[in-house]
């Protein structure tokens, strides 16, 4: 939104306040931000692809198994220096106690008292570092089960993000296929559009062409070429030809019939002379 809108919005308000009617443009306000967080929402929603939502929860689930699994493994380490911590203890408290026996058996009460006191305030310390232990080794029960449950969901959310994708992915193609085949794609509108300009323009071509074969055939428009006839003209060239071909074969006929007779007289002239006359024979 630009500076003067928003300058009018105020002015409008400031007087609206001034004369006591600061609700309605409040309500103005009210409803451009709806109208303003309706277009956000759905640029996002064009914008979301689930596929890439659900790996991202996917990961971030397994960040979370991550620190969980460190969380166990910080517990499991504090519990352990805790029972190395009791085990030296525990063996501050034996040797005190041996110490405080061999005193007694030489007649040092003395020693032997200090060693038993030394004692007990090691075992104060043990007892206190018990029952951390012991605290220290629930939070771990807890957290292991913990871990192992996080660890199943993933798995199963694991499992059922490849479904939802996979599932998407082909419905996605299933569109995109029926939309080619219906034509509403835009890739294939664009392909529809331009095999309907090209039959457009062939049938075009074609009503042009016949139109000019026939305005030819009736001598509206004249052949440059010289080659092209009107009917009148092509069925005298019809005539014309049919009444050579009669001609010349009236004539190879006459030809025929010559060249026979000629052939006739040829053969008669060729007789002998000698063979006497009928006539002359009968005299």
């Amino acid at each position: 939104m630009d500076a003067g809108p928003v300058v009018w919005v105020q002015v409008l308000e400031l007087k609206s306040v001034r004369r006591g009617r600061a609700k309605p443009m409040s309500g103005v306000m009210k409803r451009m931000g709806m109208i303003f967080r309706a277009k956000a929402n759905k640029a996002l929603d064009r914008a979301e692809d689930p596929r890439e939502t659900l790996d991202y929860s996917y990961q971030k689930q397994l960040e979370l198994l991550q620190k969980v699994r460190r969380g166990v493994a910080d517990v499991a380490t504090s519990r352990k220096r805790l029972e190395l911590q009791l085990n030296q203890l525990q063996g501050q408290s034996t040797k005190l106690e041996d110490q405080g026996r061999k005193a007694l058996a030489l007649g040092r009460e003395d020693l032997a008292r200090e060693a038993l006191s030394r004692r007990a305030a090691l075992q104060q310390q043990v007892t206190d570092l018990e029952t951390q232990h012991q605290t220290l080794q629930g939070e771990e029960e807890k957290l292991t089960l913990a871990a192992q449950r996080l660890q199943a969901k993933v798995d199963a959310f694991r499992t059922k993000k490849e479904t939802i994708k996979a599932t998407y992915t082909a419905a996605q193609a299933q569109t995109r296929i029926a939309e080619s085949f219906s034509g509403i794609s835009e890739e294939m509108g664009d392909v529809g559009q331009a095999i309907a300009r090209a039959e457009d323009k062939t049938a075009q071509l074609q009503a042009r062409a016949g139109a000019i074969d026939e305005l030819l055939a009736s001598g509206a428009l004249d052949d440059q070429s010289g080659m092209g006839k009107d009917d009148i003209s092509a069925e005298l060239d019809r005539i014309s030809g049919g009444t050579d071909v009669e001609l010349e074969l009236q004539r190879m006929k006459a030809e025929l019939a010559g060249g026979s007779s000629g052939s006739q007289q040829a053969i008669e002239g060729s007789e002998p002379q000698d063979r006497p006359h009928p006539n002359l024979d009968k005299q």
